[in-house]
């Protein structure tokens, strides 16, 4: 496939059947991720993959309240992969301190990214979400304290019949200029 294709397919999917996920193609996901660039090569990730009961129905729980229901749809995947955001090394704190930038920021969209991107290659279907309970997550999963959760990623295969949405994108000429802004 070619990547234009590759990312007009890449969607979040909230509805997924109930077949399980090929450990093969979970494996070349993380693999992908696994090769994502980083500043200063720093793979600042760890993948906790979560696809056994009733954990994985504790963690989906996690990712929803009873006044906040938009990730209720974790209840129906079969596997969910949590993105714990390491701690920089200390040349990278000051770094960081100093630009007023935390790069592990964009590295998390990188390497979440490419996992999502590979997914949609294995015709699965994925979502990232931000809105979830760290603390209870942290609990669940044994996270340590002085990490955070940066994402929690659905993957399974689509609902049959789920559409292919339609990308409703700003005009190339609204997002792009050339020497200034």
């Amino acid at each position: 496939m070619s990547f234009q294709n590759l990312i007009s397919i890449r969607q979040s999917v909230r509805k997924y059947s109930s077949l399980s996920v090929e450990p093969e193609k979970l494996n070349r996901c993380l693999e992908a991720a696994r090769l994502a660039p980083s500043a200063s090569n720093l793979q600042p990730w760890k993948f906790i993959v979560v696809d056994k009961e009733p954990l994985r129905e504790e963690v989906a729980k996690a990712t929803f309240s009873e006044t906040v229901k938009f990730n209720k749809f974790t209840l129906n995947t079969r596997v969910l992969v949590v993105l714990v955001m390491e701690k920089p090394s200390l040349i990278n704190r000051f770094a960081m301190f100093l630009k007023k930038k935390d790069w592990r920021l964009m590295d998390m969209g990188i390497v979440a990214e490419h996992f999502c991107l590979q997914a949609a290659e294995e015709g699965l279907g994925t979502c990232m979400m931000g809105w979830y309970n760290e603390p209870r997550l942290k609990k669940l999963l044994n996270i340590p304290a002085s990490k955070d959760v940066a994402l929690v990623i659905s993957i399974g295969y689509a609902e049959d019949g789920y559409p292919l949405r339609k990308k409703t994108r700003k005009p190339i000429e609204e997002i792009v200029s050339y020497n200034c802004y």
